[in-house]
């Protein structure tokens, strides 16, 4: 028994919408037919592009804006400025792009846009096409752009481009013109400098053409495989040889916000089916580590089940892991990650990118803004199922996220994780803050909710907000509702300012047949407090401080003893225990190590 001490949405999405979101939710729906002829000689491709464009908003529109990625990878574009004058830039990319050659460079030529075969005027400022349109998008219509462009794909620096240092030819990523999202904060037409991407839902039908020697890995399910040859779907390297030299690959994706594709002479294609789950598809070059490549399939399954258990049912029927890339990056139904990797390294890159399906290809928050939403909660489901993968504890597997964050509120260099994405001031504090920070983010509500509040609402967030694109505000409202608590306190710091967490365990005092335990809070941030003391016979008591701020509790143990609540804005706490301090040996705020404490020394008190 515990003691009480004196101290709307558009019809198109496959998943109806829970009352929770409201009548006046609304996304924009974008349906794209695409067809593109390579020619690998010159590492050019032709398009053409229709779109159906639906505004679902309330809003009439009267101007568009498409994302023209290539664009960046171009001597003095913001990305290569960006990259030159940051105080630590990415190696990967550093100076490379200002070096660039004609014949290197990455580039978007739009030759025509109509508007419902009408010629429209645009402008094209870098990475960003304004579009003037010629008849404005009512509310609740329809409108198809037809687009003829000419594209050069990049040397591989970031993300997209070809020969990739692994020596795969072409990873094809955020490689055609794209329009931005537009959402009830307006439009996002951010330019590209290499961060996060912002897209609305849609249907894509791409048809590539490229020379027959190359087999290609993509978004969505091959539609012509009997065209292709008995290569494909199959284990195998190459398909059916075609009189013209060429191929065309067919593919198909629905609901989907992207689409990638890689093509390459040399993969190797291998498949497996994950149990009451989707099939899973490798491609990677036939070398010296094919055999740690064959050994990835197994674990893969395995992280799969583990992932669909804990964090919500993949929908699409089919995955794939592609090398290729400048590292790990993810993308619907498929990832682009480097090979040469040990089995460790190979299958953590995996498990992370795998994770990002959740997090960002099915919830979409605006990475701009809630970067540390997808990259934090990707990290701590990684960890998680990485440790459930090698038999290691969770709670150890979590410490390299807290460690991170600690180095970077010791830094100097934090920022607020509100801070946009692109404008970090050093990239340390933007990966520190997104992939630790984040984590840590859901490590410490953990603490502050308890363990099983976290996990079911996790579920119930990815339930209700998969396909729509959530923001912060959801996020909390779905954990307070399954907590019961109150956590917009707990969000505004951890969110929008750099204030950390530090309690002390004070001055110890016997009091007659007790003793009073003073608890100082250093840190800004308010928290609730688990603390542990410890006889020295060995036995363990433990008290539970709540924090007014969350108008309630945890779920506790039975051998918990709930103290009065800490009121947040005093500086102090008076702990009075029934146990004489002679019998004490040491005293613990936070045995769990999971409330993010930034000074740990002065956490424990011990009989001298």
């Amino acid at each position: 028994m515990r003691i009480k001490l004196t101290l709307f949405l558009a019809t198109w999405i496959v998943f109806s919408i829970p009352a929770v979101i409201g009548q006046n939710y609304w996304q924009q729906r974008v349906d794209y037919r695409m067809e593109i002829n390579m020619d690998v000689k010159n590492h050019t491709f032709n398009g053409q592009q229709v779109l159906n464009y639906t505004n679902n908003s309330p809003d009439t529109l009267v101007k568009v804006f498409y994302h023209l990625y290539f664009n960046a990878f171009q001597p003095n574009s913001l990305m290569d400025v960006r990259s030159r004058w940051i105080e630590d830039p990415d190696g990967r990319v550093r100076d490379r792009i200002f070096y660039l050659k004609e014949d290197e460079i990455g580039y978007h030529q739009i030759k025509s846009l109509t508007q419902n075969d009408t010629p429209l005027t645009f402008e094209v400022q870098g990475t960003v096409l304004e579009v003037n349109l010629e008849s404005p998008i009512l509310p609740g219509q329809t409108t198809t752009f037809s687009m003829d462009f000419e594209s050069q794909v990049p040397v591989q620096i970031r993300r997209s481009g070809r020969d990739n240092r692994e020596g795969i030819s072409y990873s094809m990523a955020q490689w055609f013109p794209k329009i931005a999202e537009y959402d009830r904060k307006g439009w996002h037409a951010h330019p590209y400098v290499a961060r996060e991407f912002y897209s609305p839902w849609g249907d894509y039908e791409v048809t590539i053409t490229i020379d027959q020697d190359f087999m290609i890995a993509a978004t969505g399910i091959l539609q012509n495989p009997e065209e292709i040859g008995y290569g494909y779907g199959d284990e195998g390297k190459k398909g059916k040889k075609s009189k013209d030299k060429k191929l065309r690959w067919k593919f198909r994706a629905e609901n989907v916000h992207d689409f990638v594709w890689t093509a390459d002479p040399d993969y190797v294609h291998a498949k497996i089916q994950v149990p009451d789950g989707p099939e899973l598809h490798f491609f990677y070059q036939d070398d010296t580590l094919s055999e740690v490549w064959e050994q990835l399939p197994e674990f893969t399954v395995k992280a799969f089940q583990y992932i669909q258990e804990n964090f919500g049912e993949y929908p699409y029927s089919k995955y794939s892991v592609i090398q290729g890339g400048d590292g790990g990056m993810e993308y619907p139904m498929a990832t682009l990650i480097t090979g040469h990797r040990s089995l460790g390294s190979l299958v953590g890159v995996t498990v992370h990118e795998v994770l990002h399906t959740w997090y960002q290809m099915l919830l979409a928050t605006n990475e701009s803004y809630y970067a540390w939403m997808d990259e934090g909660f990707t990290s701590y489901a990684s960890q998680l199922t990485m440790a459930h993968l090698f038999g290691r504890d969770p709670k150890r597997e979590l410490q390299s996220s807290y460690a991170g964050y600690y180095q970077l509120a010791r830094s100097g260099k934090e920022e607020p994780l509100s801070t946009h994405s692109d404008h970090y001031q050093t990239n340390f504090a933007y990966g520190r803050g997104a992939y630790s920070k984040g984590a840590v983010s859901l490590g410490l509500l953990g603490y502050i909710i308890g363990e099983e509040n976290l996990k079911r609402g996790l579920l119930r967030y990815f339930n209700e907000w998969k396909f729509k694109h959530p923001d912060l505000n959801d996020f909390i409202r779905v954990m307070e509702k399954t907590a019961g608590l109150e956590l917009d306190w707990y969000y505004e710091y951890w969110v929008n300012s750099t204030h950390a967490i530090d309690y002390a365990v004070g001055r110890v005092i016997k009091t007659d047949a007790s003793t009073t335990i003073s608890l100082q809070k250093i840190g800004a941030i308010p928290m609730p407090i688990d603390l542990e003391v410890t006889l020295k016979s060995g036995e363990k008591k433990r008290y539970y401080i709540p924090l007014d701020l969350m108008r309630g509790e945890k779920p506790l143990p039975p051998d918990f003893a709930v103290a009065a609540d800490w009121p947040w804005a005093f500086p102090s706490y008076n702990l009075l225990i029934d146990v004489p301090l002679e019998d004490i040996a040491s005293i613990q705020i936070d045995p769990s190590l999971t409330m993010a404490d930034i000074n740990r020394e002065n956490n424990t008190w011990t009989t001298n």
